[in-house]
């Protein structure tokens, strides 16, 4: 099949790329407008109690969360005549903002307790607007209306802007800034590093064409599913960092191959023949283990990690196309041509021989003394995933200089309970039953965590009672707090919302679906890695391994973002002993698609040489020459572009750079360069063995 793509290639070469072009044109054109249409939600469960209890409300009660909570500082105290005037002054002005439907504050409400800080000198202002749950376009909008006209100072008063609006605008516009200034420092300090790779000009445009192209088709096919589902602005990164990286690996891997058979007198035809149908072959099963891997994102239930699958699919499919078809198109047209603007000759001809293939012999030399080192090393790097906790994205992610993450940490320290995030307990037709449920609300108070317990709200036969806790809404805390609260008997009907709850129904939601999410990706793996290499043993290695990598990887993000280590490297963020559940999840299944990229390319090197007839040590060191000087630039260049994520000011997105830059570059050394040659070695030719029955159903190479 591929060598008949590669012909039809050749053939209609000049066709071919001018449609991918305008169709990437085109792509970008459409795809730039998904900006506008994403949102920085998507962190609860749609088919959760709290949710339910979520739409009840708005529904039966016409309540809804404040869309943006003001906190009004002064010195002599919000009891103060004056201060009460000019709170007065400023909610009037505020009610009077496009887009705001109506306001409460502690002096319009008549003084209420829970809108006070506990010193008596701040005071809550709460705002909302007619909004649906899922406009966080609106949401940031009047959020960031609201922030630069009221934050700051007010008639000598001190105002803070926080809440939804206001942290959504926050993160989206640190977003967008930060990816900007991630892909000013990545594409050229990758272009840099693809000449000395390549040696020439020419080539080294070659993968960032098919990278480029991969992020634009990615926009595009994201700003479609936007019309049907809400897609996270956090999956803009997710692009970037692998349109980038697998357009990089894949061109590597395609333009190697390419100057590596017109070096050995082949045509260009011919070259471009084989190219697909060897390199073109081991990028389509590695862009769909990738594929099947980042799919598994789709099994949990918050749209928050389901972007990331969306994102991740989208770019996949489009660099696999742009490098098994658009660029051998490109190369055919390009011919010798290719090494135009020698920089490093050197690099030009690959050696057939080399420092690879003789770090594999010294390795085979000694493959158990290396593997129990390795091994170790991975160990003590793993260690600290044992102290691992986790929450959820709140606006610590921000800096800590931020006002929204100021307006925050004034809430939290110096106010009685999150009144602006209460525990609700709704009860559908709760009227005629008060006894009962003041029985329950008798035994919610002696939960720990519990501050107040708020008075009856009646709607129809419907009740609801706001419920104060102490403690973070999005923390481990907090989910105890909902769980024993759940745990006690409570009338029939009775729900449990508010934003503990979204919470901890989100992270039951995750814990619940971990386990399918995991076999998904280790069925799928087993299998293709087996068609691929003929091998019952490969496959299984390969997911130790990679599962030993990964665990390292956390290990370190562990150490440095809970612990509070390496900032000068990673730059400042807030410690607050936790890491958000879906990020870990999303570098996870990343670090692990990522990782089996890598073993694909390198095993498919190894394979061919062992079907050409050489021993199993030889096959090893061949094929590590060929392949671990282009897996190791690929490392490189990847470990590049997502480092330079760890410039954002958002922690999670900092976390992501961190995480794939680390992993990608133990994957490159300590993995392919040491553990693979050396259990290979161990292995011998066994690992080449499959039972004969299942040996038609594996790829003829």
């Amino acid at each position: 099949m591929f060598e008949k793509l590669g012909r039809f290639i050749v053939r209609r070469r000049k066709g071919v790329l001018a449609l991918f072009l305008l169709g990437t044109i085109a792509a970008g054109a459409i795809g730039s407008q998904a900006f506008g249409r994403l949102d920085s939600g998507g962190y609860s469960d749609k088919s959760s109690e709290s949710t339910v209890a979520a739409n009840y409300i708005i529904k039966k009660f016409k309540v809804q969360e404040p869309i943006v909570t003001l906190v009004v500082d002064s010195t002599t105290g919000v009891d103060d005549a004056e201060v009460t005037a000019k709170g007065l002054a400023l909610e009037k002005e505020i009610a009077a903002v496009k887009g705001v439907s109506k306001t409460y504050s502690y002096w319009s409400t008549g003084g209420a307790e829970t809108m006070r800080s506990q010193d008596g000198k701040a005071a809550f202002i709460l705002i909302y607007a007619n909004l649906k749950a899922d406009d966080w376009d609106g949401f940031s909008s009047i959020g960031a209306d609201i922030q630069s006209r009221f934050d700051g100072e007010y008639k000598g008063l001190q105002v803070y802007a926080g809440g939804a609006g206001v942290i959504t605008h926050a993160i989206n516009h640190r977003i967008e800034k930060d990816l900007l200034l991630a892909e000013s420092i990545a594409i050229p300090l990758t272009f840099l590093f693809l000449v000395f790779v390549f040696g020439a000009m020419v080539a080294s445009a070659m993968p960032l064409f098919v990278g480029i192209t991969a992020i634009l088709g990615a926009f595009f096919l994201i700003f479609l599913l936007s019309h049907f589902t809400s897609v996270s602005v956090f999956a803009l990164n997710l692009i970037t960092g692998l349109g980038l990286g697998l357009g990089i690996d894949y061109a590597l891997l395609m333009v190697n191959r390419f100057r590596e058979e017109l070096h050995h007198g082949k045509t260009v035809e011919e070259s471009i023949v084989t190219t697909v149908a060897t390199a073109g072959k081991t990028v389509f099963y590695s862009g769909l283990t990738v594929f099947v891997t980042m799919a598994s994102l789709l099994f949990f239930p918050l749209n928050f990690l389901k972007s990331f699958g969306y994102a991740g699919i989208a770019v996949i499919s489009i660099a696999v196309l742009g490098a098994v078809v658009a660029l051998p198109a490109q190369l055919a047209i390009l011919g010798a041509r290719i090494d135009k603007g020698v920089v490093r000759r050197s690099a030009i001809t690959p050696k057939e021989d080399g420092r690879w293939a003789q770090t594999a012999r010294t390795v085979m030399r000694r493959p158990i003394p290396i593997v129990i080192a390795a091994v170790s090393a991975l160990a003590i790097m793993a260690a600290p995933v044992l102290n691992i906790g986790f929450a959820q994205i709140d606006a610590r992610v921000l800096p800590a200089s931020d006002r929204a993450a100021i307006s925050a940490q004034i809430i939290e320290s110096r106010f009685d309970g999150l009144v602006g995030s209460p525990i609700e307990v709704v009860v559908p037709n709760g009227v005629g039953h008060e006894d009962q449920i003041s029985a329950f609300l008798t035994k919610v108070k002696d939960v720990d965590g519990i501050v107040r317990v708020g008075a009856f709200e009646t709607y129809g036969q419907d009740i609801r009672v706001q419920v104060i806790s102490s403690i973070p809404s999005r923390s481990t805390a907090s989910e105890k707090v909902i769980h024993d609260i759940r745990a006690l008997d409570r009338p029939a009907g009775t729900l449990i919302g508010g934003a503990a709850a979204d919470f901890t129904d989100s992270q039951d939601g995750i814990a619940s679906k971990l386990p399918f999410a995991l076999g998904w990706i280790a069925l799928t793996v087993l299998i293709l890695i087996f068609i691929f290499t003929g091998s019952i043993i490969l496959p299984i290695k390969a997911i130790i391994l990679n599962a030993l990598s990964l665990c390292a990887t956390l290990g370190a993000i562990t150490w440095i973002f809970i612990g509070g280590h390496l900032k000068w490297l990673v730059g400042d963020f807030t410690v607050t002993g936790t890491l958000d559940t879906g990020s870990v999840i999303l570098v996870a299944v990343v670090v692990f698609g990522l990782s089996m990229d890598y073993e694909l390319f390198l095993l498919s090197r190894i394979r061919e040489e062992h079907l050409a007839g050489k021993s199993n040590i030889e096959s090893v060191a061949v094929g590590l020459q060929r392949s671990a000087r282009i897996i190791t630039a690929a490392a490189l260049l990847l470990a590049v572009v997502f480092a330079t994520f760890v410039t954002s000011g958002v922690t999670s997105i900092k976390m992501l750079g961190f995480g794939v830059a680390l992993a990608v570059l133990l994957d490159a050394t300590v993995v392919r360069a040491l553990l693979v040659p050396a259990l290979m070695r161990l292995f011998g030719e066994r690992n080449w063995w499959a039972p004969k029955s299942m040996q038609r159903f594996t790829l003829k190479h």
